[in-house]
């Protein structure tokens, strides 16, 4: 099994190609930036080569367990798409919030210890 640490790296290694109109925050277990909706495909193939289908999609309604694992980041609406895949002890989530103006989406990166 690769390290929760090894995933992070690839996940911004594979977007560092990729145009991001801004970087908001940046630390060892968490992420936030802003790119352009045109591009979102490229970043959805990236999520799911790394952490499989998204595991609540765009236009889906999020189950309690998509609200309870978000929460605390700002949790996750109908309109949003959240990815997560476990690592042993860590689970490594990402959200799209594509924003009213259709011109940008809000990307959250978390990585988060599981209670052992």
């Amino acid at each position: 099994m690769e390290r929760s640490e090894n995933i992070l790296k690839g996940i911004f290694d594979k977007f560092s190609t990729l145009n991001i109109h801004e970087n908001r925050k940046l630390t060892d277990e968490y992420c936030e930036l802003v790119f352009l909706n045109k591009e979102i495909g490229e970043w959805e193939k990236i999520f799911t080569e790394i952490l499989g289908s998204a595991v609540k999609p765009s236009k889906a309604n999020p189950s309690e367990g998509d609200l309870s694992i978000t929460k605390q980041f700002g949790g996750i609406c109908a309109n949003q798409t959240l990815f997560k895949k476990d690592y042993g002890n860590t689970t490594i989530i990402a959200m799209f919030w594509p924003w009213q103006d259709s011109t940008y989406t809000t990307l959250k990166i978390v990585l988060m210890k599981n209670d052992q």
